[in-house]
């Protein structure tokens, strides 16, 4: 996979005086079955996620609050996402590096994977990732 084949999907606004609704389905907005969900909140100034590549996992993330940086690697190349609007998701491919950082105060990211929860899936080493690319074993 590469950088490439992230992308931006914008999900269903629905706009009402009575506050905004929005929602994803998983195999039409999420082009995956929905095996967990998960969410990252209370980041202090200045701190990271992610730094990691997984092997297998595919992921749909989006700012249900505030606002954050995805960056996403491919081991030749970087793409800088901003997500700060709640009707909007990232799609990221597995295989692919990724980092989310420049979390403002309150910020609210929530994650739909196509895996359960497996450690092994992780790839936490950068320079592991880049020689698991280069041998194209992900």
């Amino acid at each position: 996979m590469s950088i490439k084949d992230c992308k931006i999907i914008e999900l269903p606004k629905f706009l009402d005086v009575r506050g905004n609704l929005s929602f994803v389905e998983q195999n039409n907005h999420i082009p995956f079955e929905i095996k967990r969900t998960y969410w990252i909140y209370d980041v202090p100034g200045g701190e990271c996620r992610g730094s990691h590549a997984f092997r297998n996992t595919e992921e749909f993330i989006v700012a249900l609050s505030g606002g954050f940086d995805v960056i996403v690697d491919d081991g030749e190349r970087q793409n800088k996402f901003t997500l700060n609007r709640s009707y909007y998701g990232l799609y990221i491919p597995k295989g692919l590096w990724r980092r989310i950082d420049n979390f403002s105060t309150n910020s609210l990211a929530l994650e739909f994977a196509s895996t359960s929860y497996i450690p092994d899936d992780y790839i936490r080493n950068y320079d592991d990732y880049l020689q698991l690319k280069s041998n194209g074993e992900i």
